[in-house]
């Protein structure tokens, strides 16, 4: 398959690499972006949001093309930033391939900007959207729901879609049977009763297990409450925070910080149970473990395989990229604007299905109580490795209301995959 996107690029065509939960589709992305750079390309990794653009070691598309907080094209024209400047015209037009991850979550506007920016670059390079429109919506404040395939420039893009199909996060069949039928919210009594009997009860010991929610607050109150059960020494760790440039103001940092989730602060205890934020040669994101000792710039996490891992802070930076002088001539170069140093890990008590993103879990307990929007189940359910270590809390309403998708998504993904 990396073949054919490779071929594709070559070509300057425009892709769209789209599949279920649980099938490749960063592991691919991330190939894809190591070939082209080993081959001297110029490669963008882009996301609507901080936390997803960290999973591609990318940044957000409103940095990349001067978006600043402006949503459409009056917006742009309000905050003065509708003319484009020459270092960002230079910029955009230098890149062989942009990639966009996580496009469930970029509305129709926002594609649609995308579209006026690379128009006003002289764009020749290629467009790669990643994502599943059955997954996580986008975020839009004060006005209606939009996916980015509602825009008129998903048709002018004319991509070539390429559908990932075969699922390695788990390989329990019924399970994916029964996944790819909540992905499509096709719950009937076959599905009902396999997920009643997901419904298990967890004892007293929480402290195994890690609770899916769907709010932040829960999420938090559920972490806290678990740790103060624990009578092991406490350790606290500041996020470094380094500014490379001097035009950064405190809301930009708070925004990064918070769009990346991660805390001022990480608060552990010896003996408390942890997930792994990142992906390691040693380690991987979604991944649990025990904290067993803390030195000053160390963390040592026996692993759920019974590893030890030495953990040391690792960076996150918000990139910009700068003309600059490399053996006497002008090259592009990707450099941080700004940078969090701190280590890659959460308490593993409890975590919102958003921040869940990417991961792939044992153990988990989903919280079917705070299900409030379109596919969150399916996005909560597909996190697992398997279900026999996967426990669901009785809902509230039937299964087939809680499996629920936005039909707009649904209605475009069934035409995608019968082109």
């Amino acid at each position: 398959m990396l073949n054919k996107i490779i071929t594709l690029i070559k070509e300057k065509e425009n892709i769209f690499l789209t599949g279920g939960a649980g099938v490749g589709k960063t592991t691919l992305t991330r190939a894809t972006i190591e070939s082209l750079e080993n081959d001297g390309k110029k490669v963008a990794k882009l996301a609507s949001t901080a936390m997803a653009a960290t999973l591609i070691e990318g940044q957000t598309l409103h940095s990349f093309f001067d978006f600043g907080l402006s949503s459409n094209e009056e917006e742009l024209s309000q905050n003065n930033k509708l003319d484009l400047k020459k270092k960002v015209k230079k910029l955009i037009a230098s890149m062989d391939l942009i990639i966009i991850d996580e496009i469930s979550m970029v509305s129709r506007n926002l594609l649609d900007l995308v579209r006026f920016r690379l128009l006003q670059a002289e764009f020749n390079g290629s467009l790669m959207v990643v994502g599943d429109f059955l997954q996580l919506p986008p975020v839009i404040k004060n006005a209606p729901l939009s996916f980015a395939f509602e825009s008129t420039s998903w048709e002018k893009f004319n991509f070539k879609n390429i559908t990932l199909s075969k699922i390695y996060r788990t390989d329990d069949l019924e399970f994916i049977d029964v996944l790819n039928k909540v992905r499509f919210a096709q719950v009937e009594d076959k599905e009902h009763l396999y997920l009643h009997n997901l419904i298990k009860e967890v004892g007293d010991d929480k402290s195994k297990y890690t609770f899916l929610f769907g709010k932040n607050s829960s999420a938090d109150l559920h972490n806290i409450q678990m740790l103060e059960q624990l009578e092991t020494k406490e350790y606290r760790f500041k996020t470094l925070v380094t500014l490379h440039e001097k035009n950064i103001y405190d809301k930009e940092v708070e925004r990064f910080q918070k769009d990346s989730k991660i805390p001022d602060e990480l608060v552990i205890k010896l003996d408390a149970p942890v997930i792994f934020t990142r992906n390691s040669w040693n380690y991987y994101n979604g991944q649990k473990g025990t904290i067993i000792k803390v030195d000053k710039d160390q963390i040592y996490v026996l692993s759920d395989d019974k590893k030890v891992i030495k953990l040391e802070k690792v960076k996150l930076s918000k990139n910009i990229w700068k003309e600059r002088t490399k053996d006497k001539k002008k090259v592009l170069l990707e450099e941080p604007r700004i940078t969090l140093e701190q280590f890659p890990l959460t308490l593993a008590y409890a975590i919102t299905i958003h921040k869940s993103q990417g991961m792939s879990m044992h153990d988990l307990v989903i919280d079917t109580h705070e299900i409030f929007a379109p596919s969150q189940f399916y996005v909560a359910l597909s996190r697992s490795i398997t279900p026999k270590r996967l426990a669901l809390v009785q809902p509230k309403v039937n299964w087939k209301h809680l499996a629920f998708v936005n039909p707009k998504a649904l209605e475009f993904t069934k035409k995608s995959l019968s082109n």
